[in-house]
């Protein structure tokens, strides 16, 4: 009988086999990433465009969203309802993201159903028509949710803790002003789509079981467009950080107070980037972290805090983020800076530092359970201009790291004065 007072054997993870996509170029510029997995008749097709905040002008605002979130309101030969009729009968679904960097249009679907829906996708894609009432019914939706989303402090404290990060015209500073959602118009929207979407490449990823003829249909299909190679140019706004090191934004009634700490980094193309998650991991990475110890368990300031790090195409970040009670706002920022101080005074203990990396190992491994997923990982590393040998790098990096290290990149990178602190509720 199996003895459950017994931990079961553990094995520490030094190598992860990850499926690879497999990569087509047509002649029109478009690429086709295809990740097979089988055992499950699911795909998701992904159609990915350079066209996030990124791609708009100085002066323009809400035009990405605008544009991705307008393409399924309505094409040429079919209206909204229509296209939501034709996923719901079979038995699929659309999902339209947006980011910084990049849009997407993703489509879920059992397999054999690829060739019904792919002309509704292209419709989508290069036949939307934006119209006037649909495009007004999203504004007035777009306004309320801000209106909703600006009475919480969370919110509010990310916001401005990106803004005074990047600076407010800077893609990754920018936020959603109502002015800005009710100047948005037709004929904006349709310029940007224009600019940025209709006869621009993009990147094709498929992931799920797929079928080798349905592949060689879908490269078909997309290989008769007519792409323009001269790609709308990424802004060239530079980043504007605040030189005010806090930030207090007094919320009159609030019970809470939302704390923003943290400062601008790298992304995952640095040679510090690996070894630094581990350093985030101990801080305030995970539930078993020092913050969450701290000010969680300890103190009872909050439910949860977390530090987390952020890789962006152009830029990277860190931030530390929790909300409690008004009272408790200082304290909680005296324990976070006293915690980022012992991190570069004293040497992290063998067994933490071995539970922790164990656990990112874990994580990692854990998170390549499905097509879907290793597919993200693609994702991340494609769009990065980095290839499959970042895995067995991201791997080694963790299991080889030491003490020492984290200590010097904690003083390197974590220095107090240099960190941005953004309250919203008050102190």
């Amino acid at each position: 009988m199996l003895d459950r007072t017994i931990a079961p054997p553990f094995k520490t993870i030094n190598k992860v086999d990850i499926i690879e996509a497999k990569t087509e170029n047509l002649e029109n510029g478009i690429k086709i990433h295809s990740i097979h997995v089988s055992g499950q008749p699911v795909i998701r097709m992904e159609f990915i465009f350079k066209a996030g905040l990124s791609y708009e002008k100085e002066h323009e605002r809400m035009l990405s969203y605008f544009t991705l979130k307008m393409l399924n309101e309505g094409t040429k030969n079919k209206t909204v309802t229509q296209i939501n009729d034709f996923f719901d009968g079979y038995g699929s679904f659309l999902e339209l993201s947006h980011g910084a960097d990049n849009i997407t249009v993703t489509v879920y679907s059992l397999s054999k159903h690829i060739k019904q829906l792919l002309p509704l996708v292209q419709e989508i894609l290069f036949e939307s028509i934006f119209p006037e009432h649909e495009l007004e019914n999203l504004k007035t939706i777009t306004a309320q949710n801000l209106e909703v989303n600006s009475e919480k402090t969370s919110y509010l404290a990310s916001q401005y803790f990106k803004e005074n990060l990047f600076g407010k015209n800077y893609p990754y500073g920018k936020s959603i002003q109502k002015a800005d959602i009710l100047a948005s118009n037709q004929q904006n929207i349709t310029g940007f789509y224009s600019q940025n979407i209709l006869n621009k490449p993009f990147d094709i990823i498929l992931s799920g079981e797929i079928v080798e003829s349905d592949l060689e249909y879908i490269k078909k299909i997309f290989s008769e467009y007519k792409i323009q190679k001269n790609i709308n140019l990424v802004s060239a706004i530079q980043i504007q950080s605040s030189h005010q090191r806090d930030f207090i934004f007094e919320k009159e009634g609030s019970m809470q107070s939302s704390i923003r700490f943290g400062k601008l980094l790298f992304n995952r193309t640095h040679p510090d980037y690996i070894p630094f998650l581990v350093l985030n991991e101990v801080l305030g990475g995970y539930f078993g972290s020092r913050l969450m110890m701290n000010i969680r368990e300890e103190k009872g300031f909050t439910y949860g805090i977390q530090s987390s790090t952020y890789s962006l195409r152009r830029d990277g970040y860190l931030t530390i983020g929790t909300d409690v009670k008004r009272e408790y706002t200082q304290q909680t920022i005296d324990e976070i800076i006293k915690e980022i101080k012992i991190l570069q005074t004293e040497i992290i203990p063998k067994e933490e530092l071995e539970k922790v990396k164990n656990y990112m190992l874990g994580s990692f491994a854990g998170g390549l359970n499905s097509a879907f997923a290793i597919a993200d990982h693609f994702k991340m590393i494609y769009f990065d201009g980095l290839d499959y040998n970042y895995f067995k790098r991201y791997i080694a990096g963790i299991l080889n790291v030491s003490a020492a290290e984290l200590q010097n990149l904690a003083i390197k990178y974590l220095q107090v004065d240099s960190m941005l602190e953004v309250v919203v509720g008050g102190k």
